[in-house]
């Protein structure tokens, strides 16, 4: 078994169909399907179930996908150990993190350490969503909570605060806001219920909210609603100094705090890019949402 067959192997199993694999190796899906059933016949056993969703891993796929993906972590760390150590940085490295941390926080900490590496390609995907990173969807990932499965390595990043938020205009043209009670007579900004990925963002509930006037799966959206004055709702600190129409309402009653976590492939922790990168990240972001939390 070569590396090559288990480059392929891979792209399906994180694709699950041999077109989305095809995509990522630059391979017509034919090809691809050949490969893996060349690859089947010399291992002995099916390694994928195939049906009209794509293909999925039979308990034997699952147990090959552990080998492959440390002998990718092998590959990787040989061509860094030949291409040597010039202090410098560069290749792609991909981060995957929930909205209003990438709009908010993670521009200005990529461009610090673009500009400190200028061979690096940093990519950040914003998803409302848990990032897969057994998929390869990311190569770190920022999470509010900590996974509890799979085989990832998690650092826990900083805290970070919230609090209800809304224009001044908005305030002085409505019924005053005296306590969690008086939210009942105003329109509420917030995330779509039930599109709430993570039980860490159902913020309204816990505030004593039950409806949400103004919704979206985006945190952006959110706070482009309040800065129009369409409501109250939950803002992040880091976020406040991005919409300076905006004030902080009963923050001496309401106050919530969440936990930014760091979390990537256990096995990249032995890749120097890899980790070296996951460093800067976890340090600019504790920095960036110090910075900006003490603006508000």
């Amino acid at each position: 078994m070569d590396w090559d067959d288990l480059r392929i192997f891979l792209a399906v199993a994180r694709g699950e169909s041999l077109s989305a694999a095809g995509r990522v190796l630059k391979l017509d899906p034919a090809t691809v399907g050949r490969r893996i059933s060349k690859l089947e016949e010399a291992t002995g056993a099916p390694l994928f179930a195939r049906s009209p969703q794509g293909y999925g891993l039979t308990d034997a796929g699952a147990r090959l996908l552990v080998h492959a993906e440390d002998a990718e972590q092998a590959v990787t760390r040989g061509t860094e150990a030949l291409a040597g150590t010039t202090g410098g940085l560069s290749g792609q490295v991909r981060i995957g993190a929930p909205d209003g941390c990438a709009n908010f926080l993670l521009p200005r900490v990529c461009a610090h350490i673009a500009r400190e590496h200028p061979e690096i390609e940093l990519q950040i995907v914003a998803l409302p969503r848990i990032i897969n990173l057994s998929k390869r969807e990311a190569d770190l990932a920022i999470a509010v909570s900590p996974p509890t499965t799979g085989r990832l390595t998690v650092q826990k990043i900083t805290d970070y605060t919230l609090h209800l938020a809304a224009t001044e205009e908005y305030l002085a043209s409505h019924p005053p806001i005296e306590g969690p009670e008086d939210l009942r007579a105003h329109p509420v900004v917030g995330y779509i219920p039930d599109m709430i990925f993570d039980k860490e963002l159902d913020y309204l509930s816990e505030i004593g909210a039950d409806k949400v006037t103004l919704g979206s799966n985006s945190v952006s959206v959110q706070l482009g609603f309040l800065r129009e004055g369409g409501g109250i709702g939950i803002a992040h600190d880091f976020a406040l100094p991005f919409a300076p129409n905006l004030r902080k309402v009963l923050a001496d009653r309401i106050s919530l705090t969440r936990t930014f976590y760091l979390v990537r492939h256990a096995g990249d922790a032995r890749i120097e890019r890899m980790s070296r990168v996951a460093e800067m990240v976890l340090g600019g972001l504790k920095a960036e949402v110090a910075r900006l939390e003490a603006l508000t």
